[in-house]
């Protein structure tokens, strides 16, 4: 049971877990949590190799400057699946909160990272990090959608502050770092050089591979771009990843397409068909 929240309580949870890759088997190996999170119990659709796990915030909602770390570590060999029930969400506040996430890779490692969309309730003050460490051979993909203000209500993002940092190391070496930050109510909600009056914000990315030409151009083209939206799909330096770019309307649209693109890659390079979590069909 989730216990009655006092209206002045700040927040502050963690999360911590740690998975290993024994015979066949990847398995949680350790798990601890304090709320506002949980963890759920290990699903194993697809079989013992990859395990699937299903991040939890039962208040459903950032408030009063919550602050919340999650801590990931992959042993040799892991591959996990990692999501959420539902879309997050942030309220107005006049205080920041935070989400801070570290994820430790061991060689060979694959982690998924597939959280749910998250939408910025104008007013919300919102900062997010993500922070991978990449040893040899691990890999790692997730997304990121962002959805700035409840549009399908009318709301704008008119107030309110958002910072998102992504950072992928390999041996103390950036793979990919992608920062961004807006502020409600600025030009750049409109502005050809930020939103072009989109809502929704997207990024998914697959680091520590290399990505042939080929394999990018056959991703290019399962995701050719509608009218509606901007799309692109693209390299990282070095070659040694993939990311795409999603600016539209709709969320629904751009988990679509990111999962075109997952299936794409993960067939291409895991030799593994997609699957889905089974929380998503809830």
């Amino acid at each position: 049971m989730t216990a009655a929240r006092d209206w002045r309580e700040q927040w502050e949870g963690n999360l911590s877990l740690s998975f290993d890759h024994v015979g066949s088997l990847t398995r949680l190996r350790r798990q601890w949590a304090s709320m506002p999170l949980a963890f759920q119990k290990v699903l194993y659709p697809e079989g013992p190799a990859v395990c699937h796990g299903v991040i939890l915030h039962p208040p459903g909602g950032f408030a009063k400057g919550d602050q919340v770390g999650i801590d990931v570590h992959l042993g040799p060999g892991a591959a996990v699946l990692l999501t959420t029930p539902g879309a997050g969400k942030f309220y107005s506040s006049s205080q920041q909160a935070a989400q801070r996430v570290q994820i430790r890779m061991e060689q060979g490692a694959h982690l998924e990272w597939v959280p749910q969309e998250s939408i910025l309730f104008d007013g919300a003050r919102m900062q997010s990090s993500l922070r991978v460490d990449l040893a040899e051979q691990a890999t790692w993909t997730g997304w990121d959608i962002w959805r700035f203000g409840r549009s399908g209500a009318g709301e704008q993002f008119l107030h309110g502050h958002w910072r998102a940092a992504t950072e992928i190391w390999r041996d103390g070496s950036p793979l990919w770092i992608d920062r961004q930050e807006l502020a409600g109510g600025t030009t750049l909600l409109q502005s050809h050089f930020g939103l072009c009056g989109y809502p929704v914000l997207a990024t998914f990315a697959w680091i520590g591979d290399a990505i042939s030409e080929e394999v990018l151009q056959m991703c290019r083209a399962a995701v050719a771009p509608a009218d509606d939206l901007k799309w692109a799909v693209g390299r990282v330096a070095q070659g040694e990843g993939l990311v795409a770019r999603y600016l539209g309307h709709s969320s629904a649209e751009a988990r679509q397409r990111f999962v075109a693109l997952w299936g794409m890659l993960r067939t291409e390079l895991r030799q593994r068909p997609l699957c889905l979590p089974r929380v998503w069909n809830t």
